[in-house]
């Protein structure tokens, strides 16, 4: 991570409890991450189309937290 890196998006998600879950799994693998808009998820709780929670992360991270997603998502199926 450099003082240039900017936040992307790397996955949203229509509930922001699934969107911390996925937050704090990139955690336990070292990756520090942010979530937007889950105050507007929690208000509007049912209109996903609304309101969805986006997890954010460093673009120098990106690749690797996009891949610990995949692989969770992977292994629950």
């Amino acid at each position: 991570m450099n003082m240039a890196d900017k936040l992307v998006t790397i996955a949203k998600f229509a509930d922001s409890s699934q969107a911390s879950l996925a937050q704090q799994l990139l955690a336990d693998f070292g990756i520090k991450s942010v979530l937007a808009g889950q105050n507007a998820s929690n208000v509007y709780s049912g209109l996903s189309a609304v309101a969805e929670t986006e997890l954010q992360t460093f673009e120098s991270q990106a690749q690797k937290a996009h891949r610990i997603l995949e692989s969770r998502k992977e292994q629950e199926n």
